[in-house]
C-alpha cells in the first residue's frame, strides 16, 4: 500500500531513541523528510542507514522543559519548508506515588509534557491550515484509559493531553487537518526497561521476573516492538488515513481489557 507520504516533511520530537527514534526511521523509509529532534540533538541510529534513507533525517536540539527553546525550533524549522507532519512525544515522568507530588514539580512535568507541546503545535498549525493539509499525532500512554499503578504524573499529564488533543480535532477538521492520540502499551524500549527496573527494586525482585510477570498479563504474551508502534503511526500520518481523527489508537498488544 502506498501512503502517499514521499515528499511530505515531519518533525518528530523525542527522536534519538525508542518510539521517536522508530517513528522518525519509518516516516523516512516511506519518502519523508524528518526533522528529528531531541534533547540531545544526536540521532546515532540513523547512523547505519542507506544514504538514500539516511539523507532524508535532519536532526536538531530541543529541550521540551524551555518554552523559550521551543518557540525557536518551531521558527528554524518552518524556514527550512511547510511541515506536514507532527509527532509529539514527551519523555516519560520518573515513577512514584502520586501523593508525594508537590505543586511545584506538577507545574515542571506539565509544561515540559503538554503546555510545550501545545505551544509547538499552535506554531505549526497555521501553515498546515493554509495548505489544507496536516497530520498532528501525540504519544500518549496506555495510562489515560486504564492508570498505571506508580505512574501517577505521566497518568495524569496525558489526560489532559488526550482532552486538548480531542477538542483540537473537532476544530480542524474540516480543513485537512486530522489530530489523533496513540497509546503505547508495554512497547520494548528503554523506558520501559527503566521502568522494569524501578518495578524490580521496588518489589525486591530481578529484571527478569518483573518482565515475564507483565508480558503473561498481555493477550499477545509479549512486548511489543517499537518498529510495530511506528508503522501505525505512519498510517494515521499518511494520505489513506484521512478520515481518522480525533481518535485514541491502542498499539497495546489487547493490553487494556475495556471496550
Amino acid at each position: 500500500m502506498d501512503l502517499g507520504l514521499s515528499g511530505r516533511r515531519a518533525l518528530v520530537l523525542g527522536a534519538s531513541r525508542g518510539l521517536g527514534a522508530a517513528i522518525a526511521h519509518a516516516l523516512a523509509l516511506e519518502g519523508c523528510s524528518v526533522v528529528a529532534a531531541s534533547r540531545s540533538a544526536g540521532i546515532s541510529w540513523a547512523a547505519g542507514l542507506p544514504p538514500e534513507i539516511g539523507n532524508r533525517i535532519q536532526a536538531v536540539g530541543l529541550d521540551l522543559s524551555d518554552r523559550s527553546a521551543v518557540s525557536n525550533v518551531a521558527q528554524l524549522v518552518l524556514q527550512g519548508g511547510p511541515v506536514d507532519i507532527l509527532i509529539n512525544n514527551s519523555g516519560g515522568p520518573p515513577p512514584g506515588s502520586i501523593q508525594a507530588v508537590e505543586a511545584g514539580r506538577w507545574d515542571a512535568q506539565f509544561a515540559s509534557m503538554a503546555t510545550n507541546l501545545f505551544e509547538l503545535s499552535r506554531a505549526i498549525l497555521p501553515q498546515m491550515l493554509e495548505r489544507q493539509w496536516g497530520r498532528i499525532i501525540t504519544i500518549a500512554s496506555s495510562g489515560v484509559e486504564q492508570p498505571i499503578p506508580n505512574l501517577g504524573i505521566s497518568n495524569t499529564v496525558r489526560a489532559a493531553i488526550v482532552g486538548w488533543s480531542k477538542t483540537l480535532a473537532a476544530e480542524v477538521a474540516g480543513q485537512g487537518v486530522t489530530v489523533n492520540v496513540v497509546l503505547p502499551g508495554r512497547i520494548h524500549t528503554s523506558r520501559v526497561d527503566e521502568l522494569d527496573a524501578a518495578a524490580a527494586a521496588r518489589d525486591n525482585q530481578t529484571v527478569e521476573a518483573i518482565a515475564k510477570a507483565s508480558a503473561s498479563s498481555i493477550p499477545t504474551k509479549r512486548y511489543g516492538t517499537p518498529s510495530e508502534f511506528a508503522d501505525v503511526v505512519a498510517f494515521l500520518s499518511s494520505e489513506r488515513a484521512s478520515y481518522v481523527t480525533g481518535s485514541r489508537i491502542r498499539v497495546d498488544g489487547g493490553a487494556i481489557r475495556s471496550i
